[in-house]
């Protein structure tokens, strides 16, 4: 029931836009799926992104068809013959992460109201206060008191059903980025967390979608699970918006080990961090670059650790001068 005080800007067609007008994104269903709750099923959705989107590249891994041939970043040989771990060991370690993962996140996230259990139109009228107060610093007391009585609504619309969500998904992503550079960076500096953990993952010299999660145990929980679980908790996630940032991060994770240059895959298009920028850091040349996982390369740029093809080639020709 709705108790909170309606302010004074807003009226009685403002307010009833505010009750009748939601997103297309937003369902009063108090569960997504009717096979489980929705903190039980964001717990399943990294799972399901990861077998659907692998399993996807791996037919085309298997495929032979020639008209991928200029899309592979490496022939297919080369997997099979560089590679120091079989695709069933990579399979055996990427399930047991993902039990782990799932346990511990069944002990980690809450229950929380979703769907119609939100009372979405307290939520939003406890936002007029702060976005009043913006608005008439901003504009001015006249001006802003006048956008306030004609655009009131929509303004609380917005911000309620789009700017907050976003800016709370990009602080996840930022956060999940943050978490995986700086660990990332450690574990190839610091020699003996590379040889103890970190090389494991680096036993894919030509990575492949499934083996994606092909870590040590102890740097798969600390690296995806721990960080996904504080960005959840920082950036303050509902269920839904948790289950979308752990569905993304998943796949593009899958997808920055793929294998391929596509050039219509969205997730390859969003980031200059895709398959191609993380290949670079799977071989010798690279592995002391381009540690940033999985979303965008601002710690490589900001830190100097970026590396592109076109460095690789000026490297060579430098050699080749020498």
């Amino acid at each position: 029931m709705n108790t909170t005080a309606v302010p004074s800007f807003l009226d009685a067609d403002q307010l009833r836009y505010l009750t009748t007008h939601a997103p297309l994104y937003y369902t009063p269903r108090t569960a997504l799926v009717s096979w489980a709750p929705d903190h039980i099923f964001a717990l399943a959705v990294p799972v399901i992104a990861y077998w659907v989107l692998s399993g996807f590249f791996h037919v085309l891994d298997i495929s032979e068809w020639k008209w991928l041939d200029k899309y592979r970043l490496h022939e297919s040989e080369e997997v099979k013959s560089r590679n120091l771990v079989s695709r069933q060991d990579v399979l055996i370690a990427v399930v047991f992460q993902h039990v782990v993962q799932t346990v511990l996140g069944y002990w980690w996230i809450d229950e929380k109201p979703v769907g119609a259990q939100v009372d979405h139109l307290s939520a939003i009228l406890r936002l007029a206060g702060p976005m009043s107060w913006v608005v008439r610093s901003v504009c001015g007391e006249e001006l802003g008191a006048q956008l306030l009585s004609t655009k009131g609504a929509q303004g609380l619309y917005t911000l309620y059903w789009w700017a907050i969500p976003a800016a709370k998904l990009l602080l996840g992503m930022f956060i999940i980025d943050t978490w995986q550079y700086f660990l990332h960076r450690a574990m190839h500096v610091n020699t003996f967390l590379y040889k103890k953990f970190h090389s494991y993952h680096h036993r894919l010299y030509v990575p492949y979608a499934f083996g994606a999660l092909y870590n040590h145990p102890f740097e798969g929980f600390l690296l995806d699970t721990v960080g996904a679980g504080i960005a959840e908790w920082v950036a303050h996630l509902t269920t839904r918006e948790a289950m979308l940032l752990f569905g993304i991060s998943t796949l593009k994770t899958v997808d920055d080990h793929c294998g391929y240059k596509l050039p219509w895959d969205p997730l390859q298009l969003i980031s200059s961090n895709n398959a191609d920028y993380h290949d670079i850091h799977h071989q010798v040349i690279g592995i002391k670059s381009n540690f940033s996982q999985p979303f965008f390369i601002h710690w490589d740029a900001i830190l100097g650790t970026r590396m592109t093809r076109k460095d690789i080639e000026l490297r060579r020709q430098q050699r080749k001068t020498q």
